[in-house]
């Protein structure tokens, strides 16, 4: 992402319903599909900020992956430098089976070979290791917001399940969220694409408190169920590595 996407997500995501329920659904279905302990060894790529990293320090040993420089400066304020990991050519610098867990919070959209990313997840992760990983989802969204951010496509849930193949991974669960606020989001970045303004988008802001508490109960209160609707504006996949 640009530097100013850094500043902006920096600024909205500790309290932002999106960021801070996202960041909450992920630590429930881990603590749901292989309780954490202090021993354990988690990597999180494309760390960002280090928030979710961050917050995870109080389950287990953290790593944080990332090989943008804005993204690294701020990491280097959050964590010491061996816990900071950035790409070697395109290889994470680990040994093979040396993580129990990776997560990868809307980051596989931002790559061009998101296959040959996961494949690296299941050379990362022991036996029994977990993968959780969120994306955006449904290319009717797709928008400006899409092109600020870098990124390649929006998956819808068969294209995100095909990456993770029967015979190298079990998968715990996989699911649209974001479903209530989807006919909102599609109106809003449709108007947007046909009357460009030079405002800051509505993504960049927080909504008011009563509404923001609203929008992060209902996120995550439906993240936790498997919902029947066939589209949401994001998709989370919780996989784990086969013996």
């Amino acid at each position: 992402m640009n530097a100013e996407e850094y500043r902006n997500l920096e600024q909205v995501e500790r309290t932002h319903w999106y960021y801070a329920g996202k960041r909450e659904m992920v630590r429930e279905w881990i603590g749901r599909a292989r309780p954490p302990k202090a021993d354990d060894l988690l990597l999180d790529c494309g760390a960002g900020t280090g928030i979710f990293a961050k917050e995870m320090e109080a389950c287990c040993r953290v790593l944080a992956l990332d090989d943008h420089e804005e993204a690294l400066r701020i990491l280097r304020t959050r964590f010491r430098a061996d816990q900071i990991l950035s790409l070697a050519g395109d290889q994470v610098p680990l040994a093979d089976g040396s993580l129990e867990y990776v997560t990868a919070l809307d980051v596989l959209e931002h790559v061009p070979d998101d296959a040959a990313v996961v494949s690296g997840f299941h050379r990362l992760l022991k036996p029994g290791g977990l993968a959780v990983i969120t994306v955006p989802a449904s290319m009717a969204l797709w928008s400006d917001w899409d092109v600020a951010l870098h990124h390649y496509r929006r998956y819808d849930r068969k294209q995100l399940r095909a990456l993770f193949n029967d015979g190298q991974w079990e998968l715990v669960h996989v699911n649209y969220t974001n479903v209530v606020v989807y006919p909102a989001v599609w109106l809003v970045r449709k108007w947007r694409g046909w009357f460009p303004s030079p405002q800051s988008r509505v993504e960049d802001r927080e909504p008011a408190r009563w509404l923001n508490a609203l929008l992060k109960r209902t996120f995550v209160g439906l993240a936790r169920v498997r919902v029947p609707f066939p589209f949401g504006v994001s998709l989370l996949l919780v996989a784990r590595r086969r013996d």
